[in-house]
């Protein structure tokens, strides 16, 4: 990684979340960050110099009115030791809207521009302090939904996936020597391009750590983004009462009337460290009116986005035409047939009439007014999704994500096809044009070769002030 600092104007930003808050920060990049906070902090006491890495306290003055603005708590970092290798300034005020409002009008007022979207985390990019990997890790750490999105992410940014493109990249560096060797010496690229020795060597070194990378790109999918789940079911057999229990919160309205939800209603919950997210859709009938029918055709939408259907019955009375009809329509997705009210029915008798009517799937039985076999359900609604799709160690797995998968596709492709080109004994020129397009690919995803286009979509991704 590059070693230099890129001058750039000085930046400024909130760098806590909107909403009041015990403590806000404020945080400054750039050249002119010492000076700037000169002007605003009066240190408390005798100490009258910022020292590096030192918290200080005193207030915050606005210089043209010479009024104190908020107590604060200030800090000055020299470079290259902070977040963007840059001079940092921070000023840890009270977590008012109002007063970091008030404070970020004065930084700017005293020479800073307002930092865009993840512009921070770019400026510690682009000077050397961390690989494109690990900034995309600090964005997937805010948008971490549950405690193994999180390792993921803290694994990321610890610099493992980045380790393991390194290796690759290194070997694929080593065979490119050689074909420049080749190259050089054409009248001896036969023995110097050994396919028997330098084949097997791309193919463990490269091939193989490659597949194993997009491999687990697919695993840990569902441990970023989650699995969507629809509770579907016909009128009043439950849907809200188990979103609820799911949930563990009265989260949607509860009536006997037939159609009171007449919209999705979407949640996250975490089941085994995997987010899912639930939804809940209006009953879908053949008669309803003007409100209720748009529910239902949004019910409907959600059900063809689903990961996952949980097909709602009330096992209180038997099941009807409309209750097969809805099971039907659910297509190839995955789904768990949820015998819910349990707690009023006769359980031999609504077992029977179930299997009568669903003879292929056994139902997992649930009361979401008494919460009696939702942690059975929990455990279905894991077993349904995950235990093929995840990696089997998520506390240590190097997992990719989606632009990552891309690039390591076409590097594996790209080594694949300098294997094939070593065996037909093509020419150094022509495998060394494969191995430069691997190692561009590869390049791409730790920034060495990315383009500008997507390096802007990568940051857009921040919230402003990281």
């Amino acid at each position: 990684m590059s070693s230099v600092v890129h001058s750039e104007p000085t930046i400024a930003a909130i760098a806590t979340p909107a909403g009041p808050g015990g403590i806000g920060v404020i945080r400054i990049s750039g050249d002119k960050a010492l000076g700037i906070l000169q002007q605003l902090f009066v240190p408390t006491g005798s100490r009258a110099q910022l020292e590096s890495h030192r918290l200080i306290h005193g207030w915050i003055v606005d210089p043209q009115r010479q009024v104190p603005v908020d107590e604060v708590l200030a800090v000055y970092m020299a470079a290259p030791r902070t977040y963007t290798r840059e001079e940092v300034a921070e000023i840890h005020c009270h977590g008012s809207y109002l007063v970091l409002e008030a404070i970020l009008e004065l930084v700017l007022g005293a020479g800073a521009q307002h930092a865009d979207a993840g512009e921070f985390t770019k400026r510690a990019f682009l000077n050397g302090r961390i690989d494109l990997t690990q900034a995309e890790a600090v964005a997937e750490l805010l948008e971490a939904k549950t405690r193994q999105g999180l390792q993921l992410a803290v694994n990321q940014l610890h610099g493992r996936l980045h380790d393991r493109v390194a290796a690759i990249r290194d070997l694929l560096i080593s065979v490119l020597a050689i074909c420049e060797v080749a190259i050089d010496f054409p009248e001896d690229d036969v023995d110097i391009l050994n396919p028997t020795e330098l084949i097997p060597k791309i193919r463990n070194g490269a091939e193989t750590p490659l597949a194993e990378l997009i491999a687990s790109a697919d695993q840990g999918r569902i441990y970023r983004d989650g699995i969507s789940v629809v509770i579907l079911g016909r009128p009043n057999v439950g849907k809200s009462s188990l979103l609820n229990s799911l949930l563990r919160e009265e989260r949607a309205i509860v009536t006997s009337v037939p159609g009171t939800t007449r919209d999705t209603i979407e949640e996250y919950l975490d089941i085994k460290g995997m987010p899912v997210r639930i939804i809940d859709t209006a009953g879908i009938r053949e008669q309803a009116e003007e409100v209720e029918e748009i529910g239902i055709q949004r019910a409907r939408a959600k059900l063809a986005d689903a990961d996952l259907v949980l097909m709602l019955v009330d096992a209180s009375r038997p099941p009807t035409d409309d209750d097969r009809s809805l099971f039907a329509g659910i297509d190839d997705k995955p789904v768990i047939l949820v015998a819910n009210k349990m707690d009023i029915a006769d359980r031999d008798q609504a077992l029977a009439a179930i299997a009568a009517s669903f003879p292929a799937i056994t139902p997992v039985t649930v009361s979401a007014k008494t919460d009696v076999g939702i942690d059975h359900l929990e455990e279905a609604i894991f077993s349904a999704v995950a235990r093929q799709q995840t990696p089997q160690n998520p506390d240590h797995a190097c997992v990719p994500n989606l632009r990552h998968k891309d690039a390591l596709s076409k590097a594996l492709a790209a080594c694949r096809q300098v294997s094939s080109g070593l065996s037909d004994n093509l020419p150094a020129d022509l495998i060394a044009v494969d191995l430069q397009s691997s190692l561009d690919h590869l390049g791409d995803i730790v920034g060495e070769t990315t383009t500008e286009d997507v390096l802007q979509m990568i940051f857009e991704r921040f919230c402003i002030g990281k």
